[in-house]
């Protein structure tokens, strides 16, 4: 496919990998951006010198076009700058934070900048920034969402309408057909992180990815609201959270009850019962582990064989 986002990244097919923590290092990123598509190394989860030693070693794995998801509310944002500016990768994912405070200093460095944004006030002000293309996540992503809890299909034509750059849909994509929908609501490509993290390339926990896979319909839920809002797979630190929410517990306890870790002691220590596992609801359609080239083809083949079927109607 030639369109906006393909020519944008310079890649075959406009399907990105989302820059997710504790699960997209340089072995994810590299696979799929080898198999024509954008990989993203998940700098959320990375000090400083990990994320240095991630971008050398996609530099090595791929000769292809590859980005950085970099979370502006994070611990050592300044240092991460710096260290994407010196190994020159040219492709940053924004996102928790005002993309106004350093899409200025990317750009001037040559650097195409995207942000991820959850509403159309916010998708306006990234471009009022001055990001090259945004990415509009709905409700039903895994991880962090917005607090207005609107779903993809409502998201996309809304944020379509909003602004003339580059759009990505983002939230409850997972296949080929899903990604027609978003398509059809005005999306120019598709960002997809829990599909991703069912991949033997995934640095997440094998144990993590078994329950990504064995995930059904409604095992997944919107959490620690009056903190950042997160989509968690249930388990015994979720329902912990659910009764300290029911009985009015503020964010100063909800944060102590989060503690340190608890992400990368479930997601990447594979601790079931008592870590944070974020995955999104997508997961109840994630049957198996396959490799991630596997897995964008088998969607880039589903979304012809859907759009095809549609054309014909």
């Amino acid at each position: 496919m030639n369109n906006r986002i393909t020519q944008l990244f310079n890649i075959e097919f406009p399907i990105i990998q989302a820059g997710m923590i504790w699960a997209s290092g340089w072995r994810l990123a590299s696979a799929v951006s080898n198999a024509g598509g954008l990989g993203i190394i998940g700098a959320g989860s990375m000090y400083p010198h990990i994320l240095r030693e991630h971008i050398q070693k996609c530099k090595v794995a791929t000769n292809k076009p590859f980005g950085i998801n970099l979370p502006l509310l994070y611990p050592d944002i300044d240092q991460h700058i710096q260290i994407i500016l010196e190994e020159g990768v040219k492709i940053v994912f924004t996102s928790a934070g005002n993309p106004k405070t350093w899409t200025p200093a990317l750009k001037e460095a040559g650097v195409t900048v995207v942000h991820v944004v959850s509403s159309s006030k916010f998708a306006l002000k990234s471009q009022d920034a001055g990001v090259d293309a945004v990415v509009a996540e709905g409700f039903e992503a895994g991880g962090h969402n917005g607090r207005e809890e609107t779903t993809t299909m409502v998201l996309i034509p809304a944020v379509r309408d909003a602004i003339h750059i580059p759009l990505i849909a983002a939230g409850g994509i997972a296949d080929g057909r899903a990604m027609a929908a978003a398509f059809a609501l005005g999306a120019e490509g598709v960002q997809i992180g829990s599909r991703f993290v069912a991949t033997p390339e995934a640095s997440s926990h094998i144990n993590f990815k078994e329950a990504v896979v064995k995930a059904q319909e409604g095992d997944t839920l919107l959490s620690l609201k009056k903190l950042t809002p997160v989509r968690l797979l249930k388990n015994n630190f979720f329902d912990a959270v659910k009764d300290a929410e029911a009985t009015g517990a503020g964010a100063e306890a909800l944060q102590s009850l989060l503690g340190r870790g608890r992400a990368k002691k479930g997601m990447f220590e594979g601790e079931l019962a008592d870590g944070e596992l974020e995955i999104g609801q997508v997961s109840a359609l994630i049957k198996e582990i396959k490799p991630a080239a596997d897995v964008l083809k088998e969607i880039w083949a589903d979304f012809e064989s859907v759009t095809k079927r549609l054309s014909q109607l």
